[in-house]
């Protein structure tokens, strides 16, 4: 999936479009990714736990099962509203790519290209807190307040 950037107002700013999509698939397009997003982050964090030795032969054995079913229905799911897998995978510009090039990455080494999921995976790993104020709303009105205060982190806290 590529994003174009389409001005919608004299400021130049821009709204996030995809002419090429399916446009009787609504929004499922954006939810598959973000499925997409975490079975990646969740597979990952099955081969570093398999590699560190913490899961049982048939913890592993359920975890596989499960990330292929899920796999599946993912690929069901893209057949059903028409959305090419491929298009799962958002480019972000200098940022890269959301998910990696099939084979391009594996968890604990670096990627030959970077992408937002090797980034959450990392940061899975390693930790992290995010704490801070956001402020939505439209129409240069500010609508919802949230504190917030996150806990990203693959271990038990």
């Amino acid at each position: 999936m590529t994003l174009a950037c389409t001005p919608y107002d004299s400021d130049n700013q821009a709204l996030l479009t995809r002419p090429e999509s399916n446009s009787q698939a609504g929004l499922a397009p954006l939810l598959l990714t973000v499925v997409e997003l975490v079975r990646q982050l969740l597979e990952a964090q099955i081969i570093r736990r398999m590699e560190k030795g913490v899961l049982s032969e048939s913890d592993l054995d359920r975890a596989a099962e499960s990330i292929q079913k899920l796999q599946e229905q993912i690929l069901h799911l893209c057949e059903i509203f028409e959305v090419e897998p491929e298009e799962l995978n958002v480019h972000l510009g200098e940022f890269g790519t959301l998910l990696p090039e099939a084979g391009s990455y594996y968890p604990g080494e670096e990627g030959i290209k970077p992408s937002v999921l090797e980034l959450v995976d990392r940061l899975l790993n390693t930790g992290v807190v995010v704490e801070g104020n956001v402020d939505l709303g439209l129409a240069q009105l500010d609508l919802i307040h949230l504190k917030l205060r996150l806990v990203l982190t693959s271990q038990p806290v």
